[in-house]
């Protein structure tokens, strides 16, 4: 490689690393500033153009973000001047951001602010749809590209690119206001906050379909927006619960797929290769999740997982704790498949008839009927009872209802079990 070229290849570089780790806050700044997400994005991808002509030429500048922000608003002032109708618009916007509070001063140009929690509320507002919310969230904060957003949930990126639309659209004409919730409005807002950062954790944690079990990739994304928002929000017990149970849950992430990407269960998976520097931070996340208040339901989440990743091995577990945990998050978050989670815990604890009869209290819950997990858990403890031919159809629907591949293999390997257990 010539010497030009390597130094075109190393301010390309530059550039890249730059981008990936202040695009959520020049994006920010941007919003504060001009009070619209498309444009923000439109001058941000200016500003790396820019960037990649003068950097190669000047050097990289000593604080790099501070001279992407500081290009990017004069691309956008450049842009305001040339279309009246869009600086009309953006007018508009910022008389109604005014109503909500004082208006964002300019940044300083030799500095970077750090707008980003503003943004968060902006893209998980609850004006939008939930997919919506995800899919902005990932984009404006994560960085992703929109066919990257798209490969991460499995639709095409034409599916994707109108969500995106959507909800920046739905923004602009609902003149939804970049600002972080007034104290009485916070308890209400954040809980959709962390809900997009847990969705994007758990289609990472256990896909809801195609060849793999996991996504890695979007594991390891959700645990650093969530990194994010409690480095914004540090005090905030239940942002620590959050990402203690990505940490706690994602510490296992290596051992719950063999080599051929099939299925690992909890009780076989090699615990030593766990990480424990993750389930130490998780772990002390925990305890600050769980002090000083009543429990949210992520920290009890936590806790939980916390437990399953201090013991030994399956049969080590502190079982009643488990249980205790899972009733305390069913009286502050209720849900069936809560119930459902419990019911395998009071099963390990007191056996599988004990398991069934709080299963069978579920039977009936039209939201159960496409849960594959909770017919997979069914089937397993009927198999336990001796119960086999009422296990066959249960994993039968189980088998119809599993997501991805890996899962599917694991659910037929139990129901030929089954049959074959049924026909002795």
């Amino acid at each position: 490689m010539t010497e030009p070229a390597a130094g075109r290849a190393r301010s390309r570089e530059a550039v890249e690393a730059v981008f990936r780790e202040e695009r959520g806050r020049l994006l920010a700044a941007l919003v504060a500033r001009f009070g619209d997400l498309d444009l923000a994005e439109e001058v941000t991808a200016d500003a790396v153009e820019a960037a990649l002509i003068h950097w190669p030429q000047d050097g990289v500048p000593s604080k790099p973000g501070a001279w992407l922000l500081t290009t990017a608003r004069r691309k956008a002032v450049d842009r305001l001047r040339r279309d009246t109708a869009y600086a009309a618009r953006l007018a508009v916007l910022q008389t109604e951001a005014d109503r909500h509070g004082p208006a964002t001063a300019p940044p300083p140009t030799d500095d970077l602010p750090d707008e980003r929690l503003q943004l968060f509320f902006t893209c998980t507002h609850p004006a939008l749809a939930e997919e919506d919310r995800i899919a902005l969230t990932l984009r404006c904060l994560g960085g992703l590209t929109t066919p990257e957003v798209a490969r991460a949930f499995l639709v095409p990126t034409a599916t994707m690119a109108q969500r995106i639309v959507r909800a920046k659209k739905k923004i602009r004409v609902s003149r939804i206001p970049f600002r972080v919730p007034d104290a009485n409005e916070l308890p209400s807002r954040l809980p959709g906050v962390l809900a997009a950062l847990y969705s994007i954790f758990t289609e990472g944690y256990v896909a809801s379909e195609g060849a793999s079990l996991q996504r890695v990739d979007l594991c390891e994304e959700a645990i650093r927006l969530t990194r994010i928002l409690a480095r914004l929000m540090p005090n905030d017990r239940e942002v620590a619960g959050l990402l203690a149970l990505m940490l706690l849950t994602h510490a296992r992430h290596a051992t719950r797929v063999g080599p051929g990407g099939d299925v690992v269960l909890l009780a076989d998976q090699d615990r030593t290769r766990w990480d424990r520097q993750m389930i130490a931070e998780g772990s002390e996340l925990v305890v600050t999740a769980l002090t000083g208040g009543p429990p949210g339901p992520y920290g009890v989440q936590a806790a939980i997982a916390a437990v399953h990743d201090e013991a030994d091995d399956v049969d080590s577990t502190d079982w009643p704790q488990i249980v205790g945990l899972y009733e305390i998050l069913e009286s502050v978050a209720p849900s069936p498949v809560v119930t459902v989670n419990r019911a395998v815990a009071v099963a390990m604890r007191d056996g599988a008839d004990a398991g069934l009869d709080l299963l069978d209290m579920l039977a009936d819950d039209p939201r159960l009927r496409s849960y594959a997990p909770f017919s997979a858990a069914r089937g397993d403890l009927l198999r336990r009872a001796g119960r086999h031919a009422e296990a066959v159809a249960a994993f039968e629907h189980a088998v119809d209802l599993a997501g991805t591949q890996p899962e599917r293999r694991l659910l037929a390997a139990r129901l030929a079990q089954a049959k074959a257990a049924a026909a002795d």
